[in-house]
């Protein structure tokens, strides 16, 4: 299932997802992600908003899909080189961490991630 039209938006997606891993939403954790948001939308004026919206369809979204959207989306975005792939993973590394302490739940998370993007570079 794949709902995101850019990676940027995916990377996004996937910010929330790592954000919300855990249970909660702290505020340190939102900052981290906005500070990263600017990068990835350097031309956006309005990174609230685009956050806030990314949060209504995270939690929009059947969380028991959320690991098919991450792994298809990641297949459709083949093009996507694995050093950017990467990153996103590091990015999810500084998310879980905003906040001082990784929970288990946090941890299962990037390691899924992690997964998930060894699968792709596999194929290549």
């Amino acid at each position: 299932m794949i709902i995101h039209k850019t990676f940027a938006d995916f990377v996004l997606f996937l910010y929330v997802h790592m954000a919300h891993a855990d249970g909660e939403f702290h505020s340190l954790e939102k900052s981290v992600v906005l500070n990263k948001m600017s990068k990835i939308y350097p031309k956006e004026s309005n990174l609230e908003q685009k956050f806030n919206d990314a949060v209504s369809q995270y939690k929009g979204i059947d969380q028991s899909q959320v690991t098919t959207v991450i792994r298809d989306t990641f297949k459709h975005f083949d093009q996507v080189k694995f050093q950017q792939k990467y990153k996103v993973y590091t990015d999810m590394y500084d998310i879980i961490n905003a906040d001082g302490k990784i929970d288990e739940s946090e941890t299962k998370a990037l390691y899924e991630l992690k997964q998930i993007i060894e699968i792709g570079t596999e194929k290549a």
